[in-house]
């Protein structure tokens, strides 16, 4: 059993469905700006009815090849904004509007520490790999679900990395309330909520804490770990060499495997599916009574 899950897991990326296959696409280039003018780092580009997205870098940039079709642009931060593509073109602007946000809310009464999402059952000796033949596993994004039954404050987000050869990885936690029949996610951050993952060969324990206060109302949420980042021109060096030829070890990150609730998607604003096994994400944060 253990082996056919952690083969699932591996394999996931090559078996996802290519929504777009026999349509001709065009490619668009551009960069991602607020009202400032300033870039806007790692915002989710595609579009999500065909599965197809990717994400930005850190100065903004983006390249992606769609359908004529419209763009949409998301980021936790700004307002989502679109484009219209007619035809091929490599110097589009986007200017992102920044999120109103919503006024704090204080509640009184009295707290207590507790765990809102725990790992799960550990696979023994299993260990996901977040390796893709082409070298980019950007965007993809595996989470657990967690319910409340009263107002709970986030105040730790932790992980474990068991290795990661990736340059420049930065994954993002992501926290998205699910609302309505069929399933709707919708994102409650206002901030994003990055981890920069450094080059390792042994066990590493991350515990993120959000700048901003993350108040969850009574209900069931998705928290999730995606990639966002990794040095593309190593990904660019790496697509050169023959699958056969390249060090076995080249950009994979392992996570350890636990039995949980979770959902998976596969690339920027593509659609989240059920998914039983997680990388073991717990939440610990402060329960209103």
């Amino acid at each position: 059993m253990n082996t056919k899950r952690i083969t699932q897991f591996l394999l996931a990326f090559l078996l996802f469905p290519i929504a777009v296959f026999g349509q001709d696409l065009v490619p668009v280039k551009g960069r991602i700006v607020n009202r400032q003018g300033e870039a806007v780092e790692y915002v989710q580009v595609g579009i999500p009815k065909l599965q197809l997205g990717t994400i930005s870098t850190a100065e903004g940039h983006f390249e992606i090849s769609v359908p004529s079709d419209t763009l949409q642009f998301f980021h936790v931060a700004y307002q989502t904004g679109s484009y219209i593509v007619t035809g091929p073109a490599d110097d589009v602007v986007i200017v992102l509007s920044e999120n109103e946000l919503s006024p704090a809310v204080f509640i009184g009464g009295n707290t207590k520490e507790k765990y809102l999402l725990r790992p799960g059952t550990k696979i023994l000796g299993g260990a996901g790999d977040f390796y893709r033949p082409d070298g980019v596993a950007k965007g993809y994004e595996l989470g657990s679900v967690a319910k409340t039954r009263k107002p709970f404050l986030v105040k730790d987000v932790m992980f474990s990395i068991l290795s990661n050869h990736i340059p420049g990885c930065v994954a993002a936690i992501n926290i998205y309330r699910i609302e309505g029949e069929p399933e709707e996610f919708v994102n409650i951050q206002h901030k994003p909520l990055y981890v920069h993952v450094p080059l390792s060969d042994e066990k590493r324990d991350f515990d993120v804490e959000p700048e901003e206060s993350i108040l969850l109302e009574p209900g069931r949420y998705f928290i999730s770990f995606a990639l966002v980042d990794c040095d593309m021109e190593t990904v660019r060096q790496l697509q050169e060499i023959p699958e056969s030829a390249r060090d076995r070890s080249a950009m994979h990150l392992l996570v350890p495997l636990y039995f949980k609730s979770s959902y998976q998607r596969f690339s920027p604003l593509g659609k989240l599916t059920p998914f039983p096994v997680n990388i073991g994400i717990a939440v610990k944060g402060l329960e209103y009574q």
